[in-house]
């Protein structure tokens, strides 16, 4: 797997999913294994583009559920071939929408996939929709857990303040079953 700046990374084709993946829980494995999947279709590189720190990290400081080394880790486990890390900052916060999708162009993708909240850009302004006049896009449904709750990086959170270890971590999933599973071609 190689590392790369934003705006550093060309491309003369891909598949990408863009988003803040703070724990590589098992939502996001769910939208990064159908985007790996439809790479090897296409036969083009599995590209992820990713923040550090996660932008409700940055803005409302909430904890952070992974370091950027452990994400790396996990995302280079499930077989991201490349990971474009955006460092989100002040001056990252005020990218504009065309910019942000020029940006993405550097990479030709033949094929975006997103959860159905994705929003990009200065004030979030961004969405699928904008995606989608110059990009193919994939929308994954977010995934529930047993008891039909969605999960997401806020709920991990949540249950880690009250102290529920074993369900957030049931959330986030074994990455190292995920990724013998998704190296098998197993359904996860």
């Amino acid at each position: 797997m190689k590392v790369h700046t934003s705006g550093t990374l060309k491309l003369p084709e891909s598949v990408l999913t863009i988003g803040a993946l703070d724990g590589v829980h098992r939502g996001h494995q769910a939208l990064l294994l159908k985007t790996k999947e439809r790479a090897q279709v296409r036969g083009v590189p599995f590209v992820v583009y990713t923040f550090d720190p996660p932008p409700k990290v940055f803005f409302k400081k909430c904890q952070m559920i992974t370091s950027l080394d452990e994400k790396l880790s996990r995302l280079n486990m499930l077989g991201a071939d490349h990971v474009i890390i955006g460092q989100f900052n002040e001056a990252y916060t005020k990218q504009s929408v065309s910019s942000f999708i020029d940006e993405v162009m550097m990479i030709r993708p033949l094929e975006i996939w997103e959860g159905p909240n994705f929003q990009f850009g200065e004030g979030r302004k961004g969405t699928i929709e904008d995606l989608r006049t110059n990009f193919n896009v994939g929308v994954l449904k977010p995934l529930q857990c047993e008891d039909g709750e969605l999960i997401s990086s806020t709920r991990i959170r949540l249950l880690i303040q009250q102290g529920n270890y074993s369900l957030a971590k049931k959330l986030l999933g074994d990455i190292r079953y995920i990724s013998f599973l998704a190296e098998k071609n197993y359904a996860v």
